[in-house]
């Protein structure tokens, strides 16, 4: 009998619809919510939003503000309005993961090669295997490179195998070494669910995850089903006084959030379902392991989940995960003490690309409602537990460990990343590591060995070797740069290289308009033509350089242009190869300058500070994946 009426319970909460307030705390909640969102729709130029809560297994708040389509005025729909879901996908490949490890089809620490049939994982490492529980803690150590992954036309997406046995990318660090967000790693966990059940991955999802829970409003396959596609919200990003379409929202790795769709409203009950160990996805044994820590980079700070981030708030346990694709951006976060979750979703970049913070915001406060703070910030250094003394062994640069080391997103390294600096009385200072846009600086003191804390605010952070990690970020660790490596000194001779070939481009011409008014002696053709060649290769650079700004002008395009590719982003490298060329050759033509005694001394010395000048150009040129080169080069 019990079976009986589980049975029945269950297919009715499949069938009763997700109502949007059905809790008494719901107008409190709406207060909180209300007080924020239309507020940052307005301010950041986003079109629409929706935000779900649930409670103690019910829903208490669900509501959706502004339109999800600029010209029609559709109005967003909590119940009915689809956005992307982002990397918010990978939670649910995690899911379906953990429901075949637990029917014994799968195993978190075998070698994944193991189940791999059309191609296999390359053993960079001997003895150090690849395995599930490295792919969904984000430790499996490979390279990033998605540039170009995504497409515009769903119809144009390959699929998940092939994907992954083309795309495999180089492992760069032994696996279960350094947690560095992975999409690939994510995606191929998604091959795995194929390999394991003998469905498509979406197909899979549908049976044992979305269908379950009533999902209806959700899909993992590429091509939506229509009545999906007809209700679906279009993402856009800012551009003038109005809004442009986003597109580079379709990809093959749909494990890792390129193609899903959802609602809110399932949302809430995908939330649900995870606080509550629901037996309609396997029970505890599938969603506990999910929240429980699988992994941190040091012991004392924020770890890993199955694809879930740990990030406390005031020392009260919640899981996080977020999702980005061009014009959606989701957070999703669960508070298991207070049985309660929360969805926020955008369909729009924000004026600063900040829509992924507003989230986090919206995220804060329905935390803090439910959460209340205690007497004192758990970040807060207690009395008498501050360290002094000499920290210098921490100061420097650190780069993110997810950083690629295969394609020109490379040079974004140059520009985003951690500096920390000693202060008096062993305490720090950094830039970089908030994801708050007004807090650019903050500041720590020590209160044990390599662990510190944020002064007046929330934050932790690190330190074990070379290695920083950051409570605000649990998903990514950072390694300190040697001087050599550091993007000041690399940003300078690059800006250094670039003036010289500037100048050149400008000078060599008006040099020559002088020599033909003054009547002067030509010279020899070799001269002449190494001159040529100067004035080449800093023409080239100047094109290359003037495309390079033209394409990133934009910062809220950039995000689509690195899912897409662009016509643009893969001539530029091949202008870039031809001025290297041309340098080549000019470094020739110079030393022959020199031999054979062409022009007069300034001549000579400008034309070698050019030449100079542009071998740490091209050098930094090759490190950063701006050349064409028909060979690897990490």
């Amino acid at each position: 009998m019990k079976k009986v009426l589980l049975t029945l319970v269950l297919a009715l909460a499949v069938l009763v619809p997700f109502p949007l307030t059905a809790h008494a705390d719901g107008g409190d909640v709406a207060r909180v919510v209300d007080g924020l969102v239309p507020a940052q729709l307005a301010k950041n130029k986003i079109p629409g939003a929706a935000v779900v809560v649930v409670k103690d297994g019910r829903p208490v708040f669900a509501k959706g503000y502004g339109v999800a389509d600029v010209r029609s005025r559709t109005p967003v729909d909590p119940a009915r309005t689809g956005f992307f879901t982002g990397s918010t996908a990978k939670v649910f490949t995690a899911t379906a993961a953990m429901q075949l490890v637990r029917a014994g089809r799968l195993g978190l620490d075998e070698d994944v090669n193991r189940y791999l049939t059309t191609f296999k994982i390359k053993d960079t490492f001997p003895g150090r295997p690849v395995t599930l529980r490295h792919l969904l803690t984000y430790t499996a150590g490979f390279d990033e490179h998605m540039l170009g992954l995504a497409e515009r036309d769903p119809g144009k997406v390959e699929s998940l195998g092939r994907s992954v046995r083309e795309w495999q990318p180089e492992r760069v660090r032994p696996p279960g070494t350094r947690v560095a967000y992975d999409n690939y790693g994510v995606a191929l966990a998604g091959h795995l669910v194929e390999i394991a059940s003998g469905r498509p991955f979406a197909d899979y999802v549908q049976r044992h995850v979305l269908g379950p829970l009533g999902m209806s409003g959700t899909s993992f396959a590429v091509r939506h089903p229509a009545a999906l596609e007809a209700r679906l919200a279009k993402g856009y990003r800012p551009s003038g006084g109005g809004f442009t379409a986003a597109a580079g929202q379709y990809g093959p790795w749909t494990p890792t959030g390129s193609g899903p769709v959802t609602t809110p409203a399932d949302m809430g009950r995908f939330m649900i379902a995870q606080l509550g160990d629901d037996p309609r996805l396997g029970g505890p044994d599938v969603t506990r392991p999910l929240r429980r820590r699988q992994f941190a980079q040091d012991a004392r700070m924020p770890g890993m989940g199955f694809t879930f981030e740990e990030r406390p708030r005031d020392g009260r346990a919640r899981l996080y995960k977020d999702g980005d694709v061009p014009g959606f951006h989701t957070v999703l976060a669960l508070l298991p003490e207070q049985r309660a979750g929360v969805y926020v979703v955008y369909n729009g970049d924000g004026a600063e690309g900040n829509a992924s913070f507003l989230g986090r915001q919206v995220m804060d406060a329905v935390t803090d409602h439910y959460a209340a703070a205690k007497t004192r910030l758990a970040a807060s250094a207690p009395a008498g537990a501050r360290l002094t003394g000499d920290v210098s062994r921490y100061t420097g640069t650190y780069r993110s460990n997810r950083t690629s080391g295969s394609d020109l997103t490379r040079f974004n390294s140059l520009i985003v990343n951690i500096r920390v600096t000693g202060g008096a009385n062993g305490t720090l200072t950094t830039s970089g590591i908030s994801l708050d846009p007004a807090r650019t600086t903050q500041h720590w003191v020590q209160t044990r060995p390599g662990l510190f804390v944020e002064k007046g605010g929330r934050d932790s952070i690190a330190f074990a070797g070379k290695t920083l990690v950051t409570s605000a970020n649990p998903a990514e660790s950072f390694q300190r740069l040697a001087w050599y490596d550091g993007p000041s000194l690399h940003l300078g001779l690059l800006l250094a290289g670039a003036a010289a070939f500037l100048v050149a481009f400008f000078a060599v011409p008006v040099v020559a308009l002088v020599r033909g008014v003054r009547h002067r002696p030509a010279h020899p053709v070799p001269a002449r033509l190494t001159r040529a060649l100067a004035w080449v290769a800093a023409a080239l650079v100047t094109g290359f350089l003037t495309g390079m700004a033209m394409v990133m002008s934009d910062g809220n395009a950039v995000m689509e242009l690195v899912a897409l590719g662009s016509p643009e982003l893969t001539a530029l490298p091949y202008v870039a190869t031809a001025s290297f060329i041309a340098a080549l050759a000019l470094a020739a033509g110079t030393v022959a300058a020199w031999w054979k005694g062409w022009w007069g001394l300034t001549g000579r010395i400008s034309l070698t500070v050019l030449v100079l000048l542009s071998v740490p150009f091209y050098k930094l040129c090759i490190t950063y994946h701006l050349l064409a080169l028909p060979f690897p080069t990490s």
